[in-house]
C-alpha cells in the first residue's frame, strides 16, 4: 500500500498566463522549499495557450516539498473588463455607469467561467457575471 503524502500548505495565485514572475512565486513559496523555478515552468508551460490573461492557480504543497497544480478560470471581473476594454470599474457603482454590456457578452463569459462556478445552468451563471459586473458599475443591456 502506497504512503499518502501529507498537505503542508494549499494557496491561490493569480499569475500571467505563460509569463509568470519568478519573484511573485517566491515570495509566497519560498518558505516551504519547493523548487520555485521548476513550479514556474510548469504554470508557463501549462498556460501557454492563455497568454495575456490571468490565471489563477491552486498550489497545494506536500511534506515532502513536491506540488500539484490545479488551474482556475480567470476571475470574473478581469473577463468583464478584458470583454470592454476597460482599465478598471466605477468609483461608484450603482449611481456611476462606466460601459455596457449585452447579454451575448455575458453568455460568452458565463461560458468561459462555467467549470469554476457552483451552477450547471448557462443561464444562472449568466446571473452572477451580471452580479459582477453590476458591482463594477457596468450596466447590462438586452442588446
Amino acid at each position: 500500500m502506497a504512503a499518502q503524502r501529507k498537505i503542508s500548505r494549499q494557496l491561490t495565485l493569480e499569475l500571467d498566463a505563460g509569463n509568470a514572475a519568478i519573484v511573485d512565486i517566491g515570495k509566497m513559496l519560498g518558505p516551504t522549499g519547493v523548487n520555485t523555478r521548476q513550479l514556474t515552468l510548469d504554470y508557463d508551460a501549462a498556460t501557454a495557450g492563455q497568454r495575456g490573461d490571468i490565471v489563477p492557480v491552486v498550489v497545494t504543497v506536500f511534506d515532502d516539498r513536491s506540488y500539484a497544480l490545479r488551474f482556475k478560470t480567470p476571475p470574473t471581473a478581469y473577463l468583464v473588463r478584458k470583454v470592454l476594454g476597460l482599465a478598471g470599474g466605477s468609483a461608484r457603482p450603482g449611481t456611476e455607469t462606466v460601459a455596457r454590456i449585452s447579454r451575448q457578452q455575458l453568455r460568452e463569459i458565463a461560458e468561459r467561467k462555467l467549470p469554476d462556478l457552483n451552477t450547471d445552468d448557462v443561464s444562472a451563471a449568466m446571473r452572477q457575471i451580471a452580479g459582477t459586473a453590476r458591482s463594477m458599475g457596468v450596466l447590462v443591456t438586452d442588446e
